[in-house]
């Protein structure tokens, strides 16, 4: 008997006590592994995750996570050999490999850089600016996100083994939540090893992930609204899962990523001898044989100008019949086989729904030429390209072959083939092949409301474009409708998906106490010493100094003029100036304001402030004219130590006020500054 894959729970390794179900080899059909969950406590899984994985994460900030992330993605790169070897038993290619493992460990190094860049050196991430709820600015709202106290539960599909538990992980990591892995069983010997591997590394935090290798069993009735359920599988089985009573009546945060029949688009404007012809139907081949067709991104759905449908289907043909079937492991296979045999009959099954109202004009769903494997013994099929009889029958519309299975359909114009695309009820990607801006405008218009994401492909963007069914980290990986209605990846999005956002009233003392942030109308405080000579480890929030008054002339508005070129006649020409009634005469540039204001402030001896990387938020408020006194107010605003560097960043709030203390200007000044002295 072949080894029993084990769980990870409440730190140890657990093997059930009875033999398990068997997990075959999709090529030869040999025995890989046996699984079972059979004496997990599902319910000690979520208190351990909640206590020991939840209190760990919460100590640490949004940086220290995305250190760890980092590491952990490095480590399991450098280490990739193995998962390789193994995901071929899955039936996967080398090149399939490469989308599942080195998409899933680069999804969690992107993790960690835009955490990095884009969060702060905190728990706690400050959502839009302050709102003013009072006329006297004593009272203020402002947004806030905060961990979730709870667990994110992931119960993902067979097809991707790594990256599908990863793209969920990282995001729930960087924002303090603990996880439980739930693998699909046909393929959960590959994400063990990678959670082995994981563990072994003692790079997460204890507690912070955890491996149900088996059935789920009683795991949701265990949840509450703290918690998150994110699923990846058949619409059928997100059904049952949005019904189940803790997701109705506890408030439990669901998505799904569900059946999803992705079109592609040729636009009308193309003819068979622009470079675009040649890019759709390689991307239609490349979809429908990466993972032998095995992608909730795949095309399903090849919308085509009737009057190119015979030349792609001739095309695509040519490509496909030249595509060798077979043991992923031989050096010239191009598609391995499906994950199982179970599998496989699933899409024999929908392919005769689907010839209901299409024909296969290639392909044989009973045989299969094959480089150094059996049929009679592994998952394998052909690749099978079908052609719609009629463009609106429904079967095309509603039978997903969740496998090498693709079906060219006709529209008659771009308003047709937007209909058609709206046929699926919801997706996660479309596609469009155009060189005409007026096409992508309209279709992608037109197409938007269902579907997540959008590719729009031609001669310009197809050199570095990753392709119709390459999800991103940085985008949104989800789809309205029939696609599940979630959203998973997005960046920065995907973490605060996992994060409450509350809404804080108080006092300006209150909320920058709260946020971390000075808000304005909070206590300033004035030292002796020049806030540009603190060390980030002295500087405190509040610490402000004040500069100037510093008397504007006419001489300096003309000398800015004449120095910079920008002679705008509001700055140069007396009397065009008085006729706008804004200015009412001659006045100072607002780069020249801003220069000015900077002089104010500036100790100009070396020391802990580095450099000067940018201004945010800047605006005008009041003209400035000859003879007007400026003086600036320079408060810290925000202190962001970076955690690999030996500096950090400086927000500072800048107000520059003329004679009258009406504000002038506003902006946010950036700078780097040491985190100690060098002795």
């Amino acid at each position: 008997m072949s080894r029993l894959l084990e769980s990870w729970t409440q730190g140890r390794w657990y093997a059930a006590p009875d033999e398990g179900t068997p997990l075959l080899d999709a090529v030869d059909g040999s025995e890989v592994a046996r699984i079972s969950a059979t004496g997990v406590d599902r319910a000690a899984m979520v208190e351990y995750a909640r206590t020991v994985g939840g209190e760990a994460l919460a100590s640490l900030t949004f940086h220290e996570r995305a250190g760890l992330l980092k590491q952990l993605g490095l480590t399991l790169m450098a280490g990739k050999d193995e998962f390789y070897e193994l995901s071929r038993k899955t039936g996967a290619t080398d090149r399939d490999s490469a989308v599942d493992i080195d998409g899933g460990f680069g999804t969690v190094l992107s993790y960690a850089s835009k955490a990095r860049r884009e969060l702060p050196n905190d728990t706690v991430y400050l959502d839009g600016p302050v709102e003013p709820l009072g006329k006297k600015g004593t009272f203020l709202g402002q947004h806030l996100y905060t961990s979730r106290r709870g667990v994110a539960v992931q119960i993902n599909a067979f097809n991707f083994p790594v990256w599908s538990f990863l793209e969920k992980l990282a995001p729930a990591f960087i924002a303090g939540v603990p996880t439980i892995v739930k693998p699909a069983s046909a393929t959960a010997y590959l994400t063990e090893l990678v959670v082995r591997r994981i563990v072994e590394s003692g790079i997460l935090p204890e507690g912070s992930v955890q491996l149900l290798c088996g059935s789920a069993g009683d795991l949701l009735d265990h949840l509450d609204g703290q918690d998150s359920v994110a699923f990846t599988g058949s619409a059928d089985t997100a059904a049952v899962l949005r019904a189940h009573p803790t997701v109705v009546a506890s408030g439990l945060h669901f998505t799904a990523e569900a059946d999803s029949l992705n079109a592609s688009i040729l636009g009308a404007d193309i003819g068979v001898d622009d470079p675009e012809f040649e890019l759709y139907v390689r991307q239609l081949v490349t979809e429908m044989t990466v993972k032998a067709g095995q992608k909730c991104t795949a095309i399903r759905r090849a919308l085509v100008p009737e009057p190119l449908v015979d030349a792609v289907v001739e095309a695509a043909s040519t490509r496909l019949a030249a595509i060798r079937v077979g043991n992923p492991a031989a050096p010239d296979v191009r598609m391995g086989a499906l994950a199982s045999i179970d599998q496989r009959d699933e899409v024999l099954k929908s392919l005769r729904g689907l010839t209901k109202s299409a024909d296969i004009v290639l392909g044989d769903p009973d045989h299969v030429e094959l480089v150094d494997a059996e049929r009679s013994k592994g998952a394998f099929l052909s690749p099978i390209l079908l052609r719609a009889n009629d463009s609106w029958a429904p079967e095309i519309h509603d039978i997903e072959a969740f496998g090498p299975v693709s079906t060219v359909i006709g529209y008659r114009d771009t308003d047709d083939a937007i209909a058609l695309a709206a046929r699926g009820r919801g997706s996660l990607v479309a596609s469009l092949v155009t060189a005409d801006t007026d096409v992508a405008t309209t279709v992608v218009r037109g197409i938007a409301a269902y579907h997540g994401r959008i590719l729009v492909l031609n001669a310009e963007d197809a050199a570095e474009s990753t392709g119709h069914g390459s999800p991103l980290p940085v985008l949104v990986h989800g789809g309205p409708g029939r696609a599940g209605g979630g959203e998973e990846l997005g960046g920065i999005r995907g973490v605060l998906h996992h994060m409450q956002r509350t809404a804080v009233q108080g006092t300006p003392n209150i909320l920058t106490a709260i946020g971390r942030r000075w808000v304005s109308g909070a206590d300033r405080v004035h030292t002796d010493v020049h806030p540009f000579r603190k060390n980030l480890s002295q500087l405190q929030i509040g610490d402000t100094i004040v500069g100037g008054p510093r008397q504007v002339t006419r001489a300096d508005i003309d000398h800015f003029a004449e120095f910079t070129g920008d002679t705008f006649y509001a700055h140069t020409d007396p009397e065009a100036a008085a006729a706008n009634p804004l200015f009412g005469g001659i006045v100072a540039h607002g780069y020249l304001v801003v220069s000015l204001a900077a002089g104010l402030f500036v100790d100009p001896a070396p020391g802990p402030v580095l450099a000067n990387f940018g201004v945010d938020g800047l605006r005008f408020l009041t003209p400035v004219k000859a003879e007007d006194s400026l003086t600036v107010t320079l408060t810290a605003k925000q202190i962001t130590p970076r955690q690999s560097a030996d500096y950090g960043e400086v927000r500072w709030d800048a107000v520059v006020t003329n004679q009258n203390d009406d504000p002038v200007a506003t902006y946010d000044v950036l700078t780097l500054v040491a985190k100690a002295e060098k002795e």
